[in-house]
Parts: structure tokens; sequence; C-alpha cells
């Protein structure tokens, strides 16, 4: 596809009408089946389907206790693909549900634990940064530029498609911070119109800061991770480094900075590591 010889919509053909019979592909794979037939007005029993590659899940999130899934930050709990740690370098079909069962049991059995710790007493925030918060959450109504979120949005996609997809490269990843600094300071002058009320233009321009947060947040870490492992493929680096095997990428906002580190996995418990070997 980087090269040119992609297909008309940039994807690649995926062909299996030569490859089994008609029925077998409607028994086996029903829905996307119907979904070409309805949608594309394509039989993948008898021409080849057009795909490409989209964002489905990362390996990383927010860094949790194991078995509480409480985040470094007191009373905020996370479960599912959002808290990072489980599925390792990658993730296996099928799992993100028994994550979702076991994990968000356990974030909801702790986060009520929490509450009730608490004695009753409710938390109190400091009005001046509600204040400041509530100010720069209405800002883009009253920007004079020119920009709006949908084209910082798009902009974003290609930036992260083309330079952090599925084959990276230290001068692509180094390029991609390049652009994602200029992406940041795009989206703090986006312009919002219409009202506050059901405006998803207003809803996305809020969107885009945690966006650009988590997108910078995976290209500093696909470029510190020197190797190839699971769903990371450096180009440059295409064998599997026995070093970074042992260490997980920290990343961390201080003073609104991202502080990057390597700290060393925990150790697993003797029965895990003797199944992970014998695998």
């Amino acid at each position: 596809m980087k090269a040119g010889r992609g297909s008309p919509h940039g994807g690649v053909f995926l062909d299996i009408a030569t490859r089994r019979d008609p029925e077998y592909i409607k028994r086996r794979l029903p829905s996307m089946y119907h979904q070409f037939k309805q949608l594309a007005d394509v039989d993948i029993t008898t021409e080849a389907m057009e795909v490409g590659p989209t964002c489905h899940y990362m390996m990383g999130g927010v860094r949790v206790d194991a078995e509480t899934q409480s985040s470094t930050v007191p009373g905020l709990f996370a479960a599912g693909e959002c808290a990072a740690g489980l599925h390792g370098a990658n993730r296996l079909g099928g799992n993100s549900l028994s994550d979702l069962l076991v994990f968000g049991q356990r974030a909801g059995l702790y986060a009520a634990q929490y509450a009730a710790g608490q004695g009753g007493s409710r938390p109190t925030a400091d009005t001046n940064v509600i204040d400041e918060i509530a100010r720069g959450a209405v800002a883009p109504f009253e920007s004079t530029s020119s920009d709006n979120a949908y084209a910082v949005q798009q902009d974003l996609q290609e930036c992260m498609q083309n330079l952090v997809g599925i084959i990276r490269t230290e001068d692509e990843l180094n390029k991609a911070l390049e652009e994602l600094t200029v992406l940041n300071e795009r989206a703090k002058r986006v312009r919002v119109e219409g009202h506050r009320q059901y405006n998803p233009g207003w809803h996305l321009s809020l969107d885009l800061r945690s966006m650009l947060a988590v997108s910078e947040c995976i290209t500093l870490a696909a470029r510190e991770r020197k190797e190839s492992r699971g769903a990371q493929t450096r180009d440059d680096y295409p064998q599997t480094d026995a070093e970074f095997g042992k260490v997980n990428v920290v990343i961390r906002q201080r003073g609104g900075e991202l502080e990057l580190t390597l700290e060393p996995l925990p150790q697993l418990p003797d029965d895990l590591e003797a199944l992970l070997e014998d695998g």
C-alpha cells in the first residue's frame, strides 16, 4: 500500500472465492457474506473483497493495580481495553469479552468498597479549577480560527494511519510527532458554531484533546521500543529484543509534559511462567 500498489481505495484485495466453495463461505462467514452483499453489493463467494487496516484496539492504556483495577488517581478505576497490562504484545481474538467480565467485576467491586470506605464524606474540588475547565470547554465558540474539529480529526487520522500504522520506522515516527505538535496547536484554536445543545462538532473539539494525547503516547512508546514484538512491528528493528521483553513503557504527564520511562515487568508467578515457557 505504501508503495502505491494498493487497491483503488487504498487497501488490498482479499480473495477467498477461489480458495473455498460458496456453501463453505456462507456457513463459516455468514456475517461477512451478508455485510459485503448488502452494503457493497459484493459477493465474496465469487469475487475478491477490498479491505484495509483500521484502528481496532491497543496493547496498553491506563496503568492499574491488577487486583483492584485502581489507577494512580485516587478513586479512579479502569477496566476493559482502556486498562493496560492484560493482553501483552498482542490481543487474542475474543479476549476482550472475558477481559470486561473479569476485570469489570473487579473494578465495580473495589470501586464500591472504596466509596463505602470514605465514611460518607464527599470530595471537594477547587472552584477556581472548575471555572478554568468550564472556560476552556466553551472557548471553541469564541475562537476566530478557520479550523474546525472535523478537519483536525481527519488530519490526525491520516497522520496516524500513514506514519504510525502496522509497519513502523523511526523516521516516520519522528515525523508523526512533529505533525502531532502542529495538530495539538490547531486543536487548541478550533472554532465551533451553533448551539451548545447536541452539538457534535463541539463534542469532537473536546474529544480531540484525548485523541491527541493517546496518539502521542502510542507514537512515543513505539519509537522507544526498538524491536518487533506482537503487534509492534518496526521495519528498522525487525528482531525481538529479549531486554525489551523485561520492561513496560510507562508514560506520565508531569508539569504539562510527557515523561517516558522503561520500568521492569512484575515477576510472573512460577506456575504461569512455567506455562508460558511450555507454550
